[in-house]
Parts: C-alpha cells; structure tokens; sequence
C-alpha cells in the first residue's frame, strides 16, 4: 500500500483543487448576463470526483455548496455522461433546492481516456424560471406552480447544446435573453473547470489526483472525528419557530436533538412540524446542506471542505416534515428561509456544548424581493430579485457585524448604478437599521433598511421572516429587533404594512421599504448583570411581555 501525502503535499493539493472551483467561479461572473450573477454572484463552483463525492468548492453559496453534491448523485444515476456532455437539472425531488437554482455538472475527460477523472458542477440561481409570478418565488402552495422543474436531462452532448433541451428552457421563462446568457455562463465555467483539471492530470498524472482526492476527503473525516472527541458527552436540544407559510399555518416548528456517539454525531429532526401548505418546505437536500455549514463552522477552518467531513455524522429528518418535505410541496422558501432557520436552531443545540464558541442568533432571513413587468421605456420584459441582509449575531468574543448577508446565503448586494440603469426601479433610501441589534455584554449587529420606488406597473412578491419572533440572544443578552416592511403608494406618505409573505401589484411612484431583523446580543449587560447580583430573590429580570393575537400553529 503506498504511504500518504506528506501534509506539504496534501495542502498544496488542496488549494490546487480549490484553485480549480474558484477559477470556475471568475469565469462564470465575468460571462455572466443578468445582475443576480453578475454582480449579486449568486453561483456556487465545486469539484468532485467520479464517484460524484465532493472534493473542494470555492467560497460561494453555503446553501448551494452542501446540497449540490446530491444534484451531482442524481445526474450520474439518471443519465450516462461521456465526454462533451452537459447534464441540467433543477428539481428538488431529484436532487435539486429550488426551482430558480439551475445545476449544470459535466464529466472531466482525458483525450485518450474512457473514464472520466473528475466531475465539474455550477449552480446558478436564475432571476426567473417561470412559475406564477416574475422571480419565481410565488406564494404557492405545490411545486407545479413554482416553475420550470427539470429533471436530470442533457443539456449538451459532444459539446454542442441539445436543441430540444434548450428550447424548452427558455419558453419556460419570461426574460429570455437573460436566461441564454447565464446559461452560456455557466457552461463557460465548467469548461474552465475541466481545462485546469486536465492541466493537473498532466502535471501530476491521473493515479496522483485521484490519491490526492480521496486522501482529502479521508482527512476531513479524520479532523471532524477529532472534533466530535472533544465535545462533552451527552446530547443537546434545541428548537425554534418560522413566522407562518403564508397560507394561515403560523409558529412552525423545528426541533433538533445532538447526540455525541464516541466520534459520530446524531443530528435528529424528530418532533418537527409537519409539511405547510405554503412554499417553506425544506428538502432533504437543504437540510444536509444547513448540516454541512455547521459542521465546517465549528470544527474550523483547517478542515477542508468536502463530503468526507459528514462521514461522521448521521442525520434523522422525518419523510413529510419541514426538513424533509414529500413531492409536490412547495419549496421555494424552504431554500432561503427554512434553511435559515435550520441553522439557528442546530447553533442553538451546540451552544449547550460549546458557550464560549458559538454566537446568538444572526437575522435568520435571505428576505427576498422579487419584482417584475414590462419596462416600456427599453422595450422588454424584466425580472429583478434580490435578498436582503440584516445584523450577525454577536459572540463571546465580540459584537456582531451589520448589514451583510448571514449563514446560508452570500451574496453580495445589487449596486444602486446597477439596478437603476437595468430595470424601471429607483433606490430611494438604503441605510443600516440602526438600533435593531440586540443589546447584550455584545451587541448583535444592525440590519438593513432598503427602499425601491417602482417606474412601471410591478408584480411584487416578498417572502421573508423574523417579522414575528426576533433572533435570540444568548447567555443573557437580547433578542434582535423584527423585521417589519411597508408599501407606500405613490402621491401618499401613509405607510401601508405588508405581510412578510405577500404578493401584490404595484402602480407606477409606489414604493416598497423593507427592514431587515437585527442579531441576537450575547451576554448580559453592565447594568443587567449588577441587577441580577443585587436581586435578593436571585430570580432572572424579564423582559415585558407582549401579548399576540393566537394563530394557528403547525
């Protein structure tokens, strides 16, 4: 048996790999058409081996990174991938999150070769890919009218597009030219892709990559074991809420149990909500995905990214529940909402076990925006989206930051030059929250407060969270201020509230102002900690408590 990598050797294949998925990365945003991926970057790069298992991806999406490994299962046990070929899927029921987030993955060939030494992959999220309403994040209540859903299928054989393919994509979406052009991008990336791989082959020879692969893989797994050896036996609970589905289901609840097995990890979803009837629903794929961050979180950035570090860990998702929905429910949320949530709850369990290492609650919502029409001044049809961020949870050691992006999603904003000379929409006010993060020993970081006017009559769909229940604070400090968004209509100064999950149309002046939640604080104040020594009944001092009207709870 040979002797492994020399840790030298071992790193510097590392970072070659992931040289790899970030050079897929500069090419897909150079070639890139619409500004969710020319400027948003909202795309993930990652490299795999033949056996479709994760080997380094670049430092894109989190809620893409650890779920598209299940997109590249399905290609290879779906279709038959030779040289030149491009396989295209999107459904969440075979591998894919939501329907906007287009995955390509193509097999990486030598000239002379008949098996394949790698495998490249992109996901991009597509501004629109059909559905009920433009931006494809409709207030549905099944898949079908979410979108364009794509099994595994050819994109490209031997090179060229598949016509048929292709043409079926774009007469399933409204902004047609945007739609060729990212798609170009994506292909353009995996043909990057694969050219450095082959330039690796041709330095190091076949059997050194493939050794060099899986020994990664190998040592992830050991580093997360080691990880799991240092946590204190015993098992840890936690659970949270989502606001509502948008349909009348209010405090969604998801409930996790941690338990430490030696150097294993049980992650148990028993006791979560059912399925909703609205577009929350996470799949499986989500939920391994919100897994993967806070495994890569916590055990640090020495372990290197790949599918090796979840050979540790086993995770329980009841079939039909909010973490592991059953066809056909409606999941565009569970994409960018319930995975939020899914990681505050799994950082408030290993909280328990780790106090002076995990932070309170950051803001817990992508708070997506989409909006679209007809622009008469160009001519053409447009569809915007966009998340918004909020404030970071703040930690032991420090406050949180404001006004970025948090956990699952990060992508960068949509400069104001841009948006306003691409689509008929004005950026009237965009400011950090001040005052929305929690207070605490640490303070949680601010959100966001952005406004946008609209020029031409606009379909508007908002689908947020945390405009309910605030992020939680932890040992002692603060919960992060709500969420709250608001419509304006043109010739009022009335603000008008608007539900986190709403859809409506828009008349030319109107404007729509959302603000974005706030962290959770960490630790008790000066003032709280001296209250609480100096009170003789040594009983915690509470905040005031606000009754709600009742709702209906999953």
């Amino acid at each position: 048996m040979a002797a492994r990598l020399g840790p030298v050797d071992l790193e510097l294949f590392a970072n070659r790999l992931i040289g790899v998925a970030d050079e897929m990365g500069v090419v897909l945003q150079a070639a890139g058409f619409s500004p969710n991926i020319k400027e948003r970057r909202d795309f993930s790069c990652a490299l795999f081996d033949p056996r479709g298992a994760m080997v380094a991806h670049a430092a894109h999406i989190p809620v893409h990174l650890g779920s598209t490994p299940l997109s590249v299962r399905a290609a290879l046990e779906r279709t038959r991938m030779v040289s030149g070929d491009i396989v295209i899927l999107n459904d969440p029921y075979a591998g894919g999150t939501h329907l906007p987030d287009v995955t390509l993955v193509a097999p990486v060939f030598l000239p002379s070769g008949r098996q394949a030494v790698a495998l490249v992959a992109d996901r991009a999220h597509h501004a629109d890919i059909g559905g009920a309403s433009p931006g494809s994040m409709a207030l549905a209540t099944d898949v079908h009218q979410e979108g364009f859903r794509i099994p595994p299928v050819h994109l490209c054989r031997g090179g060229a597009f598949v016509r048929d393919t292709l043409e079926l994509f774009l007469a399933n979406t409204r902004v047609r030219e945007e739609r060729l052009g990212d798609l170009d991008a994506q292909v353009a990336a995996l043909r990057a892709g694969a050219a450095r791989v082959q330039d690796l082959v041709s330095r190091f020879g076949a059997k050194a990559l493939a050794r060099a692969m899986q020994e990664l893989q190998d040592y992830s797994t050991r580093l997360v074991r080691a990880f799991v050896r240092e946590l204190p036996a015993g098992e840890w609970k936690a659970e949270d809420v989502l606001d509502d589905d948008g349909t009348g289901t209010a405090d969604i609840a998801i409930r996790v149990t941690i338990r430490r097995r030696a150097t294993r990890l049980e992650i148990d979803f028993e006791g979560s909500s059912a399925q909703v009837r609205g577009p929350l629903n996470a799949n499986l794929a989500i939920t391994t995905s919100a897994v993967f961050y806070v495994i890569a979180c916590l055990a640090g950035r020495r372990v290197p990214a790949n599918s090796g570090m979840m050979a540790p860990v086993r995770i329980r998702a009841p079939k039909g529940s909010i973490v592991n929905c059953e066809f056909p429910a409606a999941v565009a949320g569970g994409n960018v909402e319930t995975s939020q949530r899914i990681v505050d709850v799994l950082l408030r369990a290993f909280a328990q076990a780790l106090p002076d290492k995990v932070p309170a609650a950051s803001c817990g919502t992508m708070t997506n925006v989409a909006l679209g029409g007809f622009d008469p001044l160009r001519g053409r049809h447009f569809s915007y989206y966009e998340t918004v961020g909020g404030g970071a949870g703040a930690g032991p050691v420090r406050p949180g930051a404001s006004a970025l992006q948090t956990h699952m999603t990060n992508t960068w904003n949509t400069p104001i030059e841009t948006l306003e000379a691409y689509y008929p929409l004005r950026v009237r006010k965009y400011a950090v929250r001040r005052l929305s993060g929690g207070p605490g020993k640490h303070a949680g970081g601010d959100g966001i407060e952005r406004e946008i006017e609209v020029l031409t009559e606009t379909q508007l769909t908002l689908l947020a969270e945390r405009r309910e229940h605030g992020p939680y604070g932890l040992a002692g400090g603060a919960e992060g201020k709500p969420g709250r968004d608001q419509l304006t209509r043109d010739g009022s100064d009335v603000a008008i509230h608007i539900p986190a999950k709403a859809s409506l149309t828009l008349a030319p002046g109107d404007r729509v102002n959302v603000a974005t939640p706030g962290g959770g604080g960490w630790g008790r104040t000066r003032s709280e900690t001296a209250a609480a020594v100096g009170d003789r009944s040594g009983e915690e001092r509470r905040r005031p408590h606000v009754v709600k009207p009742k709702r209906k709870r999953a």
